[in-house]
């Protein structure tokens, strides 16, 4: 049976990194006969450009009707002075909205290859394999919130952050499970010492771990967690936490591996999951052919592995990229003295050649 994918290329480096994830896909389809099928819609400042809004309605229902999104970035500078509610990124935030996207894996997983291009010292990084999981449509980021208004004599801006036991239930749910797959030990990042809704949150993952008992969990204020990821990140199997607290702390664990170009993500639906590499859309290399295709290829791997179930295919994809680090080949965000670069299609080719 076919499996329909759609891809939203976006803005920026987007059209060319989601072509060469496509190219590897079609190479693994021809391999194992997987039957897939592509359709492209427009969204983020290119969907602005031509309909006046990030996120048209026939690409929402398109994605809503397919079996998985590949997605490669929105924004840019081009639309900075656009009015908020049209901003690009708003295309992420309606995506998540109408497809039911609670929660974001990112798994950071550092190659013995590139173990030398992570700003931490090899022995600190060497062996890094976490995931974390955030919640995707809850917390500050979806709350009510006032852009300005006067408040005694002084203008004023605020947003609400707020989280209900089945939001806090549902993530801490998927973490666990994830776990039990992995080394069994969850860690709760919250601010319970300042925040209610983080008390909230460390009380509903408590008592939750009660069903739990093969997992190991243990609690941190985000900020210890902070330091302990720049510190000693192989303490760390699965990090459970809130959108803010997750957006921040999947960033600066995405560099750990010395490239953020290298880092996918998978945001689990409640209709269709969403697949896509974490780094933006760098307008500034946009059409050089140079941008890194690995965090849309790893995506790919992901969209294989937990829409399609696809296990052995995912592995392969995984094993390819792997097999490309290590025979030494590089694009230019994780090239070194003297290294060679690849170009974004050179690098797609060398992956698609090494599927085995």
């Amino acid at each position: 049976m076919m499996k329909k994918i759609v891809v939203i290329p976006g803005d920026g480096i987007g059209g060319e990194i989601t072509r060469s994830a496509v190219e590897v896909l079609k190479k693994t389809d021809e391999k194992f006969r997987l039957g897939l099928s592509y359709e492209e819609h427009d969204a983020g400042g290119t969907a602005y450009d031509k309909f006046g809004t990030p996120l048209p309605e026939s690409t929402l229902e398109a994605c809503k009707q397919a079996d998985a999104v590949l997605f490669g970035a929105v924004g840019g500078e081009k639309w900075d002075n656009v009015e908020p509610s049209l901003r690009p990124e708003k295309a992420i935030l309606g995506l998540r909205k109408g497809l039911g996207l609670y929660a974001n894996l990112r798994p950071v997983k550092v190659a013995d290859a590139l173990v030398e291009y992570s700003p931490l010292k090899p022995e600190l990084v060497k062996g890094v394999d976490l995931v974390i999981v955030r919640e995707l449509v809850g917390g500050i980021y979806f709350g009510d919130r006032c852009e300005s208004e006067q408040h005694n004599g002084a203008e004023r801006a605020w947003d609400l952050e707020n989280y209900s036991v089945p939001e806090v239930e549902r993530i801490a749910k998927l973490a666990f499970e994830t776990a039990k797959v992995r080394r069994g030990k969850v860690t709760s990042v919250d601010k319970a010492n300042v925040l209610a809704t983080s008390r909230l949150w460390r009380r509903t993952v408590t008592k939750l771990a009660g069903e739990h008992k093969d997992v190991e969990l243990n609690h941190l204020y985000v900020d210890n967690c902070a330091m302990q990821l720049a510190v000693r990140p192989t303490q760390f199997d699965v990090i459970v936490t809130g959108n803010l607290f997750g957006d921040i702390l999947s960033d600066e664990a995405a560099v750990i591996g010395g490239s953020i170009g290298l880092m996918p993500s998978a945001s689990i639906g409640e209709l269709t999951s969403l697949y896509e590499p974490i780094h933006g859309s760098a307008p500034d290399i946009a059409g050089k052919g140079i941008a890194n295709p690995m965090g849309t290829i790893l995506s790919a791997a992901m969209l294989l592995r937990y829409s399609l179930g696809l296990e052995k295919e995912a592995d392969a994809l995984d094993a390819a990229v792997s097999a490309a680090l290590d025979a030494g080949l590089r694009t230019a965000d994780i090239a070194g003295k003297g290294d060679v670069s690849l170009s974004t299609q050179q690098m797609g080719q060398a992956i698609r050649s090494r599927l085995c």
